[in-house]
């Protein structure tokens, strides 16, 4: 019983920190998911306990997204589209098939976009410079890409999705991260469905972790619009960083 309360406000905590990292811009997963390898789940167990947990964070991101995602309703539509339905494919592609090679590619994905996004600065004034934009085939492919690898796995899915918008529809790095965690938290309720349908779920573990991610989910946005862009970034990056080193290690 003693244990049961102390993995319960564990998870509770862990959910609040999660969820003001993630929807301030950083990886909820980074938090999340390792706590639930700390109170004995298996890994495959964990991430989809995980993606019907984190429901939570988004939910409380999307209700304070408000006037940062103002403008871009059209936008938003259309990436939406694409996004839930590649997600869901992910999670489809997860119920189905065994890890394999998929998952020793994660961790350079994460390190690519964190490294992307500490740089974005640069390629956009680059871009600029030589008077180009990236294509819409090549976001609607990137996009796509990261939709699938967010209903597979999902940790640094944000951050991939952060750098996108930031170089294809919002150059404002807090308006970006409003619009990230409303594409994010659009795109997890399907998979969130179909894992709690036929995967693994441990429902114990679900609701403080749940619980707590919603809380820190509205604590987060605020985060994001008070802290200095440039601050963000690296501190983005760096959690990236040390997600995918380790993801790389603890395979």
């Amino acid at each position: 019983m003693i244990g049961a309360m102390r993995d319960w406000l564990f998870l509770l905590v862990a959910g609040v920190a999660a969820g003001v990292i993630g929807t301030a811009g950083g990886i909820t997963s980074l938090v999340s998911y390792p706590a639930l390898l700390a109170i004995g789940v298996p890994p495959l167990a964990a991430n989809v306990t995980n993606s019907v947990a984190l429901l939570g964070s988004g939910s409380g991101a999307v209700l304070r997204a408000g006037g940062d995602v103002a403008g871009h309703r059209d936008a938003l539509r259309e990436w939406m589209a694409i996004t839930i339905v590649c997600s869901l494919g992910g999670a489809v592609l997860l119920v189905l098939t065994p890890a394999g090679v998929f998952d020793r590619i994660v961790p350079f994905l994460v390190a690519t976009g964190s490294l992307v996004l500490l740089c974005q600065p640069l390629i956009a004034s680059a871009l600029s410079r030589r008077g180009a934009h990236l294509s819409r085939a090549t976001v609607v492919c990137l996009g796509a890409c990261i939709a699938v690898y967010n209903g597979y796995f999902g940790a640094g899915s944000g951050i991939l999705m952060l750098t996108l918008v930031l170089l294809s529809i919002e150059p404002v790095l807090h308006r970006a991260n409003a619009l990230k965690n409303v594409i994010i938290a659009g795109s997890d309720v399907l998979p969130a469905a179909l894992f709690a349908a036929l995967g693994t779920v441990v429902w114990h573990a679900v609701w403080p972790l749940c619980i707590g991610a919603l809380a820190g989910g509205l604590i987060g946005p605020t985060v994001a619009r008070r802290v200095p862009a440039q601050i963000m970034r690296v501190l983005i990056a760096a959690c990236g960083l040390a997600l995918a080193l380790w993801l790389l290690f603890n395979p």
